[in-house]
């Protein structure tokens, strides 16, 4: 009897031991970590929090190599987690590497959502609208040449690296200029969410008012177009046809540029390297964008004031909002449905 205590509390605590530390262990005693249905990726402290207020109560995970205003991963009990990259290129690809080789988490069946806030094209969308992208493009692996001394016959002083002139599609050999998504799982996300009612304010409303042609007039929606990633932050009518040019040339014709942010292909490549290790599955990626401000000025604005006075164009509360309420049918739908989504994006 007292053989049988002993080997049923031995069992107890090892079961117990192979859980500690949010791990698990599989078939054969491998630790693979805490599985995580859902990573929200923010990008920084109000985009993070808008999921915090809304879905926890949360445990704090903190993680090796994140960025240190942002230290640890949030999850849930629905196998939810949040986690911040901190701004810019940099920031993103370090804390991606960080997160994903890590061993407190399991990341192998993970979907990734990236959500943020950015710039966005009045030709496709307007301030308030949250478009879910295709195609992952790099602004900022080009070519310039200084805009007072543009080559005769150039529409830009912006070309392709190893290109000759800026019509021309470079060879592409930083390897990270433009990303594909999964168009199954981005087409499954915008089903969800399409319909959604959408955040809006008196004061976005006057921006848009000032814009004469739509969409950028009318009020924010759900919508599918691509978007363009690169740090230096831009406002402009001429740039932002190279933004459009660029999107084209890149994609062959494929993708529509509409928002403009600075990290998502450093976020992608970080996640490219860890499905190289086969830590995670780049099916399983989302991109989702919310357009906090317009890229480039209405008739009669300069395109200095268009940047300058960004904020004073209502779009960042409701920009934050609708990117919980444009991702959350993602995530719940996932979560509620795992044995649908555990094999990757269901058929329906």
């Amino acid at each position: 009897m007292l053989n049988r205590v002993f080997v049923a509390v031995i069992s107890s605590l090892l079961v117990v031991s192979a859980h500690a530390g949010d791990s698990f262990v599989q078939e054969g005693g491998a630790s693979h970590g805490r599985p995580v249905k859902v990573m929200i990726i923010s990008m920084f402290g109000p985009e993070g929090q808008v999921w915090l207020d809304h879905l926890g109560p949360w445990q704090n995970i903190p993680v090796a190599g994140l960025s240190p205003d942002y230290p640890a991963v949030h999850c849930n009990r629905q196998d939810i987690c949040v986690m911040t990259t901190g701004m810019g290129h940099a920031n993103a690809a370090a804390s991606m590497m960080a997160l994903t080789f890590s061993p407190r988490f399991d990341l192998r069946r993970t979907y990734f959502m990236v959500a943020g806030i950015a710039g966005i094209d009045p030709l496709q969308g307007t301030v308030g609208s949250a478009a879910w992208a295709n195609w992952l493009v790099d602004f900022g692996v080009q070519w310039e040449i200084d805009g007072r001394e543009i080559p005769q016959g150039w529409n830009t002083g912006y070309l392709g690296v190893n290109a000759t002139d800026p019509t021309q599609k470079p060879p592409l050999d930083y390897r990270t200029e433009v990303f594909q998504l999964n168009p199954a799982l981005s087409n499954a996300a915008f089903a969800l969410s399409r319909g959604v009612t959408l955040s809006d304010s008196p004061q976005a409303q006057a921006a848009r008012a000032k814009y004469s042609y739509a969409p950028a007039n009318r009020p924010p929606s759900v919508i599918q177009c691509d978007t363009l990633a690169g740090d230096t932050w831009w406002s402009g009518t001429d740039i932002g046809e190279r933004a459009r040019q660029w999107t084209k040339i890149l994609t062959d014709g494929k993708g529509i540029y509409c928002t403009t942010q600075q990290e998502d292909n450093a976020t992608y490549e970080a996640l490219k390297r860890a499905a190289a290790a086969q830590r995670v599955d780049l099916n399983r990626v989302a991109v989702l964008r919310a357009g906090s401000d317009f890229d480039r000025p209405y008739a009669g604005q300069s395109s200095a004031d268009n940047l300058l006075g960004y904020s004073s164009q209502g779009g960042f509360t409701i920009a934050i909002d609708n990117l919980f309420l444009t991702g959350n049918p993602l995530v719940q739908d996932i979560v509620t449905h795992w044995s649908e989504w555990r094999a990757g994006v269901p058929q329906r």
